[in-house]
């Protein structure tokens, strides 16, 4: 059987394929102007922060996806479950998922690739079918995603405890709701909690 652990990249983001727990941040066409992203680079360029500049990026571009940018659309209920409904589509088959949260511009969510599949064939088959599904629905055709995706696999019990911690929270921090438990499209609401352990 052929080794499916290998970093590996599409000129976009370093990606890691592995049987691994990871953390996939993945977002809107529209949540995160180029210009955002030149201007994050270029502070972090003057503040000569190059040793943390992977961190300190994605620190920024989270903080900016939290503010609401673009149209949003995963905050109509019914185009967030269709994400929602992808996620746990190969849930077990592809895939085991701890974790995760549908914000209005863009997608967290912590799992384990199971060993016959890649991570990069696994967001593939999520951002492709649920685009289609959307723009379906939307009666329009075009970008939903931003090529690629951020990966980052999971060190160590306590990394995993804390990246659970950051994604539950994710819609209290950004004011979405004032408990965790309270946001439907995420794996600290009580359904979709027993859905998971089920």
């Amino acid at each position: 059987m052929k080794d499916r652990r290998r970093w590996h990249t599409r000129g976009y983001l370093p990606h890691f394929d592995g049987d691994v727990c990871q953390f996939i941040t993945f977002r809107l066409a529209d949540s995160l102007p180029q210009v955002v992203l030149d201007r994050f680079e270029q502070e972090l360029e003057a503040n000569k922060l190059e040793r943390f500049y992977s961190r300190e990026k994605q620190i920024k571009i989270e903080e900016f996806l939290d503010r609401g940018v673009g149209e949003c659309l995963l905050g109509v209920p019914e185009l967030a479950q269709i994400v929602m409904d992808a996620l746990y589509h190969f849930e077990c088959e592809r895939y085991k998922s701890f974790s995760f949260v549908i914000m209005p511009n863009h997608v967290h969510w912590l799992m384990r690739p199971m060993p016959t599949w890649t991570l990069s064939e696994i967001m593939k088959s999520v951002k492709g079918d649920t685009a289609f599904l959307i723009n379906k629905h939307l009666g329009r055709k075009g970008a939903v995603w931003m090529p690629d995706y951020f990966d980052r696999y999971i060190r160590d019990s306590e990394h995993f405890e804390k990246a659970v911690r950051y994604i539950e929270n994710n819609p209290v921090n950004a004011g979405l709701c004032e408990l965790p438990e309270e946001w439907l499209f995420s794996s600290a609401h009580p359904v979709m909690r027993a859905r998971l352990r089920g």
